[in-house]
């Protein structure tokens, strides 16, 4: 693994495992012939940590992904990595700012048990989280640009699909794209991915009221900023 990787992964467990003692843990429920876990008490930070519980794992599928080649599964998991990123800021964003219409409609849809469709659309989510910064719209048509990238790779439309073509003659990579031209361009993109779960990190925190964790984290995120700042914002 690469080795700021590792270390991210390492930060990220250790705010995960922290926050996950300041909450009541799942408790059984009866669910058929047996029973299911679940959370009794529906807190919005519980909702927080399991968002972050599937960053976490999915950083570190995008990497097994990563090292064996396989950028366009890599790239469908960075695409819901977005998504839960954004999805922390907007419940962060209501527990610090006050809870909108919209925050209890995306949270009564989490918690229910056959969710369907998000009542709250992605560019609403998108926009509650965007206009903190100093410009929204900017960030929004960023957002959309990122979302639009991703969606090919999720859908297997032709313009993605055909960067597993390489070669001459060209032919398909089939087993991962070590040796597609196209593989380091994936390589560099998710460093901006794994920084990204460092920014989760603080925000967790933040929603937790945990300072002290918040400020560890912020440390690690400006570290990692310094250090590698071309590679997350090349």
């Amino acid at each position: 693994m690469i080795e700021p990787f590792g270390n991210i992964l390492a930060e990220l467990d250790d705010a995960f495992r922290r926050l996950e003692r300041e909450v009541p843990l799942p408790v059984k429920v009866a669910q058929g012939d047996g029973f299911a876990l679940r959370y009794r008490e529906q807190l919005p930070q519980q909702a927080i940590l399991q968002k972050f519980a599937r960053y976490i794992s999915g950083l570190r599928a995008a990497h097994l992904l990563m090292e064996h080649g396989y950028c366009q599964e890599m790239s469908v998991i960075q695409r819901t990595l977005d998504e839960i990123e954004e999805d922390i800021l907007f419940i962060t964003n209501g527990l610090i700012g006050g809870f909108a219409e919209d925050h209890k409609k995306y949270l009564d849809h989490f918690w229910n048990e056959e969710p369907g469709p998000s009542p709250v659309r992605r560019d609403k989510v998108r926009a509650a989280v965007n206009k903190m910064l100093d410009d929204p719209s900017s960030a929004n048509d960023a957002g959309r640009s990122v979302f639009r990238t991703y969606s090919a790779f999720v859908h297997a439309t032709s313009v993605a699909i055909i960067d597993m073509c390489a070669g001459d003659p060209p032919y398909y990579h089939l087993a991962g794209m070590l040796e597609n031209p196209l593989y380091q361009g994936h390589v560099n993109d998710i460093w901006n991915t794994f920084y990204r779960g460092l920014v989760t990190a603080v925000a967790a925190a933040k929603a937790f009221n945990d300072e002290e964790l918040m400020q560890e984290r912020l440390e690690a995120m400006r570290k990692f900023q310094k250090d590698y700042g071309d590679k997350i914002m090349p």
